[in-house]
């Protein structure tokens, strides 16, 4: 907590190499699946009522939620939810 008694998140940093996997839970696995210079591809596992996204993606989706009107989000809520992805 800070001096203004707000709590903020903690980041776990971990080392991992090619081939190695963090659990985080039961149920989201995330391996490491290749480095080449500064890059990191990684391999995510997870229940599909999980969402994974990349930053950049997950605030545009953000964004276009709260710009959203009310009659755009009346007119699609008999199709599907909220967060299911749209085809």
């Amino acid at each position: 907590m800070d001096w203004l008694g707000k709590e903020y998140p903690v980041m776990l940093v971990l080392s991992r190499q090619r081939d190695e996997t963090i659990m985080i839970g039961d149920d989201v696995k995330i391996t490491v699946v290749d480095i080449r210079g500064d890059k990191v591809r990684l391999g995510i596992t997870a229940p599909r009522h999980i969402q994974v996204h990349r930053q950049e993606v997950y605030d545009a989706i953000k964004r276009e939620r709260q710009f959203k009107s009310p009659s755009d989000s009346s007119e699609n809520s008999s199709d599907s939810s909220p967060d299911s992805p749209k085809t």
